[in-house]
């Protein structure tokens, strides 16, 4: 769970990667989808437009946002913010 003050969006991206490779049927999911195997998840783990992707992917399937986002105790909103600013929108 991230701590209540920790609204830097790459630590939230982060922490939605890890929970979303911590569930088996969803790491596979987001495997399938996106075509990045392990090795390469591993070597990009911390690069903007894959903490983009992964949020993106989160935000498609409304049942995994709201999973990732009770684990991690934010709102689904802050995932989706978190998104916008590492894709440099900032606030809408």
């Amino acid at each position: 769970m991230l701590s209540t003050n920790d609204n830097d969006p790459v630590t939230i991206a982060l922490a939605a990667l890890a929970a979303t490779l911590s569930d088996d049927r969803r790491a596979q999911r987001f495997i399938d989808l996106t075509g990045i195997g392990t090795d390469e998840l591993r070597r990009r783990a911390g690069e903007p437009s894959l903490l983009a992707a992964v949020l993106r992917f989160l935000e498609a399937f409304e049942p995994d946002l709201l999973s990732v986002s009770g684990e991690l105790g934010v709102k689904p909103e802050d995932l989706v913010e978190a998104r916008r600013k590492i894709e440099g929108e900032g606030t809408r």
